[in-house]
Formats: C-alpha cells, sequence, structure tokens
C-alpha cells in the first residue's frame, strides 16, 4: 500500500467515525468512551449520536446524568439497607415508609440510564463507579436506631434535592429541557419524601 493510498483510507475512516451514519460494517469511533457511547471504539455504534446537543453540551449533560443515576441507586440501596436494619418502636413504621419511598425513587434509576442512553451516551454501573459517582454513601455498618437513620436520610435527601435542582438550570442552558423537566420531577419527589421524613423527627418518643 502506498503512502498516498494509506492516508486516503486513514481520511475517509476518521469521517465515518465522525458522525458514523450510512454505514453497514459499524462505525469505528475513536477517543475515551467514559460515559460516551457515540466514541467508543466499537463496531455497529453507527445510530449512536448526541442529537441536537454539540459535544460540549453533551459533556456537560451526560456528567450530571452518570452522577445521579449513581446517587439514585446509592438512594435505592440505602433505603433498603435500612429498611433491614430498623429495630425499636417504630420499626414497622420505618420498615414499610422505605419500600413506599422506594417505590417513588427506583423508576428514575431507569429514567436517567435510558436518558443518557438515548443521548449517545453508555451508563457506567459497576458497584465501584457507582460509589465514584454517589453524592450519597450507602453504610457498611449497621444502623438500627430510627432517629440515627432518618436524621441520615434527610441530609441525603436534602443535598439530592438541591443537586437535582442546580442540575436542571445547568442542562436546561446547555440545550436539553427535556433532561430539564426531568430533574424537576425528581426534586420535587425527592423533597416529599425528606419532608415525610423529617415530620417523623418530631416525634419525641423516637429514641
Amino acid at each position: 500500500m502506498t503512502r498516498k493510498s494509506a492516508g486516503t483510507k486513514a481520511a475517509a475512516g476518521s469521517k465515518g467515525a465522525s458522525r458514523s451514519k450510512g454505514t453497514d460494517a459499524g462505525a469505528m469511533p475513536q477517543g475515551e468512551a467514559k460515559a460516551d457511547a457515540a466514541h467508543l471504539n466499537t463496531p455497529h455504534n453507527q445510530l449512536v449520536d448526541h442529537g441536537y446537543l454539540s459535544e460540549e453540551e453533551f459533556g456537560t449533560v451526560s456528567e450530571t446524568l452518570q452522577r445521579n443515576l449513581a446517587t439514585t441507586i446509592s438512594l435505592y440501596l440505602k433505603f433498603k439497607k435500612y429498611h433491614w436494619d430498623i429495630r425499636g418502636r417504630f420499626f414497622r413504621d420505618l420498615h414499610l415508609a422505605y419500600d413506599e419511598f422506594i417505590e417513588e425513587i427506583f423508576p428514575g434509576i431507569d429514567e436517567q440510564a435510558e436518558r443518557l442512553v438515548a443521548l449517545g451516551g453508555s451508563p457506567i454501573a459497576a458497584p465501584e463507579d457507582i460509589a465514584r459517582f454517589s453524592i450519597v454513601r450507602v453504610p457498611q455498618e449497621t444502623v438500627r436506631d430510627a432517629r440515627t437513620q432518618v436524621a441520615d436520610l434527610v441530609g441525603d435527601l436534602t443535598r439530592v434535592a438541591r443537586g437535582y435542582r442546580d442540575d436542571s438550570q445547568t442542562v436546561d442552558e446547555a440545550n436539553d429541557p427535556a433532561t430539564a423537566d426531568l430533574y424537576n420531577g425528581y426534586a420535587a419527589t425527592t423533597d416529599k419524601i425528606r419532608w415525610m421524613l423529617q415530620a417523623m423527627m418530631d416525634d419525641d418518643r423516637m429514641n
């Protein structure tokens, strides 16, 4: 192969990877993957792009989606952990309430992951990555005291709700009002759960 033909082939490959449409064999995009499936070095990737988002806008939106996905998974696991650990006078109330709250939180996991995929991303979901991206820490120790559990969750939910409100504005400014709408809904749900848990702490009998 001559130098000229090699250069022509490389240029053609680069052009195909830049948008990766109209090919039968699948694209071979270059670049570090992170949460960006559009840049994965893999075949059969030609249908993956960022839609109406620029590379910079996608980078902003995907960072929030990955972090919030990891946070929602961690919050789900933390509620389950406390659901299993709770003891004492408020066992039944909190044991049942935690699962009710989980039912409201859980759908957001798939919704955020699929939103990331729809925009050309690839959700990171390994346990070590979840711990790295999440702003919620799942305790390794056993926590049985009701007030300790609830106070810890209220603190988490306060940070999570604030994060959703901040991220809603961030992604809206990055030309993605659809993801902003998702975050507004999650913020409202988180605020409601936080309010209910905080109200329980007003009971002087909660040990």
